[in-house]
């Protein structure tokens, strides 16, 4: 009996598999980092590329195939291939689109539209914030006059006016006087959160606080209070016994790295805080202070060093 070569189906492939690893992994860094995103991206387009092509080369032996069944010469391995009249009885053309082709692909196409209606939303909701603006409007914390240089003063305020008396936050603010910036003489001042970098605590001035001197006014929609204080041993945590410089470094206790300082500017002689950051260190104090800056992170997040690489993920603030 004569013998002829079987043409298998290929096997299944995990290129798709990866690629759908990579397309998760992006939809995840859009919530948590974009490094996150530039991996996922990565892993997407080798295993995107690594499957097409595999794709073309299914398709060009299924073409061979085709060709070895409609009787095409074929040259073998011991020499030229018979004539198709004398070679084995060729097998009859086959549908051009087989049913089971057509309904392979309708299935596929609709577990895709449901697949779509279920994530689609889901990932929207998660997706969406990220390129949402999620910030505050500045805050106006009154005219300069309110802060003598030199001394500190314990300021509250609504950090969004509209959501009330909920984000009522707290921050120590001392008029350093002036700066050299640019070659230009610009007011300074030290803003620090009493927000604990251990684990989000309210911070107290560790000196006295002048409450005769306590002063309540409006600034636009915002109410605000302030209140002389002498913070001669720096600032302290009451929960958990994290202690605080005047400059916020820390020097004792739990917390992780220095306390968060706010941005700010100066708007028609009025003091506009701006938004958070996080800071490792100060060095130096008041208006010649060198602080090394980073992106805001929550209460128990390092910002360098090794443990800041074992620390999970945050997502964007």
């Amino acid at each position: 009996m004569a013998e002829h070569d079987e043409h298998h189906l290929p096997g299944p492939s995990l290129w798709p598999v990866g690629f759908a690893i990579g397309i998760a992994a992006l939809l995840v860094g859009l919530v948590v980092s974009w490094v996150v995103v530039g991996i996922g991206a990565g892993v997407a387009a080798i295993f995107a590329f690594l499957w097409v092509r595999e794709i073309s080369v299914d398709r060009n032996l299924t073409a061979a195939a085709r060709e070895l069944g409609e009787g095409g010469a074929v040259e073998s391995a011991t020499g030229p291939a018979l004539p198709a009249q004398a070679g084995p009885a060729a097998m009859p053309p086959g549908e051009r689109f087989p049913r089971s082709k057509f309904l392979e692909g309708a299935t596929l196409g609709l577990g895709g539209v449901i697949g779509g209606i279920v994530t689609v939303p889901v990932a929207g909701f998660a997706i969406a914030p990220v390129f949402l603006h999620q910030g505050h409007p500045d805050i106006d914390l009154g005219p300069l006059s309110n802060y003598p240089e030199g001394k500190y003063m314990v300021a509250t305020f609504m950090e969004n006016p509209s959501q009330g008396e909920v984000s009522r936050r707290t921050a120590f603010v001392r008029n350093n006087g002036s700066a050299q910036v640019g070659g230009k003489s610009e007011p300074s001042f030290t803003i620090i959160s009493n927000r604990c970098t251990h684990l989000g605590c309210p911070v107290q001035p560790g000196g006295p606080i002048d409450d005769a001197a306590k002063k309540t006014f409006k600034a636009g929609d915002n109410e605000l209070t302030l209140i002389p204080t002498i913070p001669a041993g720096g600032f302290l945590c009451p929960c958990h016994g994290s202690a605080f410089d005047t400059e916020g470094n820390r020097t004792a206790g739990p917390a992780v790295r220095a306390l968060d300082r706010w941005s700010f500017s100066i708007k028609n002689g009025h003091l506009y805080l701006l938004k958070n950051y996080s800071v490792s260190s100060v060095l130096g104090s008041g208006a010649t202070a060198k602080i090394e800056k980073y992106d805001l992170h929550g209460p128990g997040q390092h910002v360098n060093g090794p443990e800041f690489w074992f620390y999970p993920v945050q997502a964007p603030h």
